[in-house]
This record gives C-alpha cells, structure tokens and sequence, in this order.
C-alpha cells in the first residue's frame, strides 16, 4: 500500500448502539444547527470562547473535521479548512491575508473568477492587483512593490497550461516576506506537493478530481503553520462551513483519488499523443508532453498528470463550425468544471499576446470513459468539421 493511500485509508469511526459498539469504514453524516451542551459550566466555557468542543453547526461538524484533517494529512499542512465552493476558498483566503494598501500579483493565466473577484473587488477596497506572465519563475522580482502582500500562482495555468517555476518564485518571496498561494487543484495533493515546494497556503477546488463525480461543491485551503492562525481566526469569524453532506462525499472522493487519477493521466496521454498526429491539429497543449515549453519544470516538480489539457486547430475555424464540431460528439458533455468520471469539452479564445497567439483553444476534461471511445467519439466530430469546411471552400 502505497503512502497517499494509507493516510486515507486508515479511518475507522466508532459508535455505540444498547452497549455495543457500531464500527463503519466511513464517517456518520452530521446535519444540524443546534449543538446541545452536556452541563451549564459547558455552556459558560462556550460564551466566554473557552470551549474545546462544538457548540454550534457553523462551528465545523465532526464529518466536515474528519474530511479537513484527511486532507491536511495529505497536503502535509498545519490545518485545513473546508468551504462551500472553490470560489468561495480562494475569495475568503484573499480577505484574510489582504488589506487597504496591499499590493498583490496574480498569475495572468488564473483560474477566471479568481481574476474578477480580484479586480472588482479587492481593487475597490484599496487592494493593488497587477498580473504575471503565465511562466513566471526567479523573474517575479521584477515585479514586487515595497508593500507586495502575496503572490497567487496557478500551475499549470487555467485554459493555457503553462508551468511556473514554483521553487524559484517561493525563494524570492520566503526572502521579502511575501505569502504564497497556489491554486493545486489540477495535480491535487497527489502529484503536487505544493508545500514542499515552499507554497504557503494550498487551495483546492474539492468540486474536481477530489470529489471525482461532478455531484458537490466544495473548497478546501491548507496552510503552513508561519500563517496558520490568522487564517483559522479568520474562519471563525466570518463562520464559514461546508455542508456536511458534501465532506463525507469528499471523504469518500479521497478513497480512490489515487486510482481515479492514475486512469484519468493514462487515458489523457494516449489521447494527447493521438491528437498530435492528427492532420486537422496545431499544438496539443499538456505539460506531460516533451513539446511543452516548461515540461522540464513538470518533470522536476510534479509526481504525474492529470486528465485536463487543450489543443488548438491548424485553421481558424468560425463559430459555426466550431459548433458543428462540437455539437456532434456523442461521449463529451459541453460544461464547465473537470475532474469528474465524465468527459468535457469547452472552447474559448485567450490573450492575442500569449505564444498561442489568440487561437481558440479546445479544452478537454478526460473522464473515465474508454480512450479508444473518446478518440473515436473525436474523430467523428473531426469528420464533420472537415465535411462541412470543404463545403464552405467549394462555395467560395
């Protein structure tokens, strides 16, 4: 039994039923609001914030805790804590570690909600943002300010799949005091031991490969112990929580995340390297890959891949015939998210100044179908866009 999977595995959860004691695999599901105390000294202790145990539903329920300190056994963190979205994860951790007059850099290729809250927000209440290329590595320091707070790094990138050199840009900013977070969600703990690495605070969208069936939302943040307890002050604060029943299904994500993503990088792999001999295709865009121009720094820092990458077409195909191309295929649902036993396709146009130069990218989340079925299911919709572009060229 390999490492990752004895932090998850060795769970057992106790209860008692007339004098006999109830032995489960997995946790009970806790749902309530009101938690009843066992004396008035509990209640006293309670009021004057000297309890030790729960005393409220906001106040982090035992199936929510049990599925924080898996996690945090497996990011190698100080402490975790769940919430109820990715979003919702990164938007609390910026609060906590921000304020009036701060200067903060973002990678230029963040996840695109990350970027919004950031610039609409954060702005508005005195927060400096400014971007990083989307490779950025020991060229960081070009671009900190004296009141530099933290640097949010996304690796490999959202959409663009590019690489940073994380060890080169935790260095610098370990040295200048500057916090460092990452968004880990596509390695997930497994093949990216962000802390290691010198990240500080880890952020993970649970609704993905964690979870693995697109049924949940949830977050979760792991903090190193330097900024530890203004992120759990923090928490407790703003009373954040996660619903009970989404962490026991995360718990339960986590049994076989090792499993699922091994089949997720072998299906991706054989699909990325049969898309890069395909006639119709420009650039296959997965950080496996020797073609990736920072694959080096994948080799270096990452234990494996995952099921999530993109390529871009020879020709600049119109919106209907990216349609036709698309609507067509019958194994590849078209939505948002990844990270789920289902495959996904989306397509979206990124910065003219980036090296893919404006070119639409085809994103495409690699389930846990058969590759031998995806590619067919691909080829089929190559088919009908080179049937209907050859019409197009014949009419003109």
């Amino acid at each position: 039994m390999n490492e990752q999977t004895t932090l998850i595995f060795n769970d057992e959860f106790y209860n008692e039923i007339h004098g006999k004691k109830v032995k489960t695999v997995n946790p009970p599901v806790y749902s309530g609001s009101t938690v009843l105390f066992e004396s008035y000294e509990d209640l006293t202790a309670a009021i004057n914030g000297r309890y030790k145990g729960i005393a409220y539903g906001t106040d982090r329920l035992p199936t929510q805790r049990a599925f924080e300190e898996a996690l945090c056994s497996l990011e190698r963190g100080f402490v975790t804590r769940a919430f109820p979205s990715g979003i919702n994860a990164i938007i609390n951790t910026l609060l906590t570690y921000t304020e009036t007059g701060d200067h903060i850099l973002l990678c230029e290729n963040v996840y695109g909600p990350t970027a919004r809250f950031c610039k609409k927000v954060l702005r508005k209440y005195g927060v400096a943002v400014d971007f990083l290329p989307g490779a950025v590595g020991e060229e960081v320091a070009n671009h900190l300010r004296e009141n530099t707070r933290l640097i949010y790094l996304e690796s490999p990138g959202s959409n663009t799949f590019e690489i940073h050199d994380i060890p080169a840009v935790t260095a610098i900013a370990r040295q200048r005091g500057i916090i460092t977070m990452l968004d880990n969600t596509w390695a997930t703990p497994l093949y990216l031991k962000a802390l290691e690495l010198g990240i500080d605070i880890s952020i993970q969208s649970v609704s993905k490969y964690i979870s693995g069936h697109s049924d949940l939302l949830l977050g979760a943040v792991t903090v190193n112990e330097r900024y530890a307890q203004e992120f759990i002050d923090f928490y407790r604060v703003m009373e954040n929580f996660a619903s009970p029943h989404d962490c026991a299904l995360a718990l339960r994500g986590l049994k076989t995340l090792h499993l699922r993503l091994r089949q997720h990088e072998h299906s991706a792999l054989s699909i990325a390297r049969q898309l890069q001999i395909h006639p119709l295709v420009d650039q296959v865009i997965h950080p496996a890959l020797a073609e990736h121009p920072q694959h080096h720094l994948w080799q270096r820092d990452f234990q494996g891949s995952t099921g999530l990458f993109g390529f871009t077409f020879k020709r600049d195909y119109t919106p209907e015939e990216l349609a036709l191309f698309i609507n067509s295929l019958q194994l590849f649902g078209i939505g948002f998210s990844w990270g789920g036993y289902k495959s996904l396709i989306t397509a979206g146009k990124y910065r003219r100044d980036s090296a893919l130069g404006g070119k639409t990218i085809i994103r495409l989340n690699i389930g846990l179908e058969e590759p031998e079925d995806l590619l067919a299911d691909l080829e089929h919709g190559f088919t009908a866009l080179t049937n209907k572009a050859g019409n197009r060229a014949r009419t003109t």
